[in-house]
């Protein structure tokens, strides 16, 4: 599966806001971009979009930053990928063309579907969450 880089960008920079979201505390734009490894200038491109979709919120001036507009638990990848890159989740193929065009054009809406909905069952709490170590048993 081919993620773009602004998608990516855009689910580590709010898994990021995850990890440190309590309802109240901004982070500014210089500390995401340099834990996550991304040019602030695309960076604050991206937030935009995702501002405008309401999963963030911001504020300007020395003190401003970016938080979660909502809890870590509320947001799911999917909402990401409609706020970043809306036409990701779109079926393309042709419908009816061929003998065999409505029947491609079915099982690729039964991948898109199945798609959608797994990205709708990732939050970003799951994500931001630590990895649990490993049991091992002796």
């Amino acid at each position: 599966m081919k993620i773009s880089q602004k998608l990516e960008y855009a689910c580590r920079a709010l898994a990021q806001l995850a990890k440190t979201y309590d309802g109240k505390t901004l982070t500014r734009l210089d500390d995401l971009a340099q834990r996550e490894v991304v040019s602030s200038n695309f960076l604050v491109q991206i937030l935009n979009d995702v501002r405008r979709a309401g999963l963030i919120d911001s504020r300007r001036g020395a003190n401003g930053g970016y938080m979660l507009s909502r809890p870590p638990a509320n947001i799911t990848l999917r909402q990401i990928v409609d706020a970043v890159e809306p036409s990701q989740l779109q079926n393309t193929a042709q419908s009816g063309q061929g003998e065999s065009g409505t029947a491609i054009h079915r099982a690729w809406e039964t991948v898109s579907g199945k798609l959608a909905a797994d990205l709708d069952a990732i939050t970003l709490e799951s994500v931001a969450s630590p990895p649990s170590d490993p049991m091992f048993y002796i």
